[in-house]
């Protein structure tokens, strides 16, 4: 089966079929993927401390959209490590390297989420 690229979906189609795929990743993200998983836990944790924190709706929103951010870059995480994997298992550095980048864009998001939600937290402590 070779993709279509003259007989692609537009319009509303387009946008159900898109949302669909986004629901089976997200599937399974949560059967396979443990740091997903905790990332959903975080998510939750961040919805809640949302309701029961004093913040104005600027905070709210920042604080919400650096867990999101968190989400996100797992999600690019594993999508460069499945396809390197679909590429091949056996070991290669370029392999290793891509593996490891989209590590550190997590690393990197998680950096965000701790200075936004550290900044937040001080300035309504103190």
């Amino acid at each position: 089966m070779h993709f279509d690229n003259t007989n692609k979906p537009t319009g509303a189609k387009r946008l159900l079929l898109a949302l669909g795929h986004s629901f089976r990743a997200f599937n399974w993200l949560t059967k396979n993927e443990s740091a997903f998983r905790q990332e959903l836990i975080l998510l939750l944790v961040t919805i809640i401390l949302l309701f029961t924190l004093e913040l104005s709706l600027y905070e709210r929103v920042m604080l919400f959209c650096a867990t999101l951010f968190v989400m996100f870059a797992e999600i690019v995480n594993t999508a460069i490590e499945a396809t390197i994997d679909r590429v091949g298992l056996e070991i290669h550095p370029l392999s290793g390297l891509a593996k490891d980048l989209g590590s550190a864009g997590v690393l990197i998001a998680l950096i965000v989420f701790i200075c936004i939600w550290g900044s937040c937290l001080y300035q309504n402590l103190y």
